[in-house]
């Protein structure tokens, strides 16, 4: 059995990094014949929290998943433009796979922790996905820092050996942020992460992100507006109107398009008129 590190041994930060810019442009998707984005451009800055807002159905989680190359595995699945990582295109024909999923980490909307594996033994499973080697010390260290950086590791270091799934649903939130902390990416992608939590949960997910902000990029697809204004210092609106496929209504800082929009379709949905 693998020895509980003790509280007072805690391991060194992670050493700094320079943060990553993330570029999407003239992003266009299908679903087979079904056009869903249409010559989508978006910078999202190194260190800062983006968010997507709009109505379902507009595009934004296919946006998302397109960011870490996660779109190609639904077999319709089309795209053209690029995604560019610090000015480097992800889907370069010579680029592995995994490097965009090292460098991209992604956590969904439903937490989706393998439900009989250990908490230690999830928090590592993202190393094994991707092809890195650890030795018993070093992976040691990653499960405490990765709790650690995702708020969790008082709430389980007593309990490393315990299955996943005995969490609590905010916990297995952060479980899974903490997987996708410990291959170490220099992005961040979350797709609604709070839909399914309790308002005490959301708030702890909220301090994770704005913590995590300060060492790598951030992105997050939500449909609660005070969210949004709460995390984020950058927005995108999406919208797909009357059948066509979704486009970048208006972006830039969150508070001037909450309080003063440039376009009167992000006034009306800001202030729910639709969506």
């Amino acid at each position: 059995m693998l020895p509980v590190v003790p509280a007072a041994a805690t391991p060194p930060p992670p050493p700094p990094r320079e943060l990553a810019t993330l570029e999407a442009r003239g992003i266009t998707a299908w679903f087979g014949d079904h056009q869903v984005l249409d010559r989508v451009s978006l910078t999202m800055p190194a260190g800062v929290i983006t968010s997507l807002i709009g109505p379902s159905g507009c595009g934004k989680s296919t946006f998302l998943r397109i960011l870490n190359r996660m779109h190609e595995l639904v077999p319709s699945a089309s795209l053209a433009g690029e995604v560019l990582l610090d000015g480097d295109d992800i889907y370069r024909a010579d680029r592995p796979l995994t490097d965009a999923r090292k460098s991209i980490g992604m956590v969904f909307q439903k937490p989706n922790p393998f439900p009989a594996m250990s908490i230690y033994d999830n928090v590592i499973a993202g190393l094994r996905l991707t092809g890195i080697s650890a030795d018993r010390d070093r992976k040691d260290e990653l499960v405490q820092t990765s709790l650690q950086r995702a708020g969790l590791w008082n709430e389980v270091k007593d309990r490393l050996r315990s299955p996943g799934g005995g969490l609590s649903g905010g916990q297995q939130q952060r479980l899974c942020i903490a997987r996708s902390l410990a291959v170490m990416p220099r992005v961040l992608l979350m797709d609604e992460p709070c839909s399914a939590l309790d308002p005490t949960s959301t708030r702890v997910i909220e301090e994770t992100m704005l913590e995590l902000a300060h060492e790598v990029t951030i992105v997050i697809v939500t449909h609660n507006m005070q969210q949004a204004q709460r995390v984020s210092t950058q927005c995108a609106f999406f919208l797909a109107s009357q059948g066509t496929p979704g486009a970048i209504v208006e972006y830039g800082d969150t508070e001037a398009m909450f309080s003063e929009p440039i376009d009167a379709r992000t006034f009306d949905y800001v202030n729910g008129r639709f969506g």
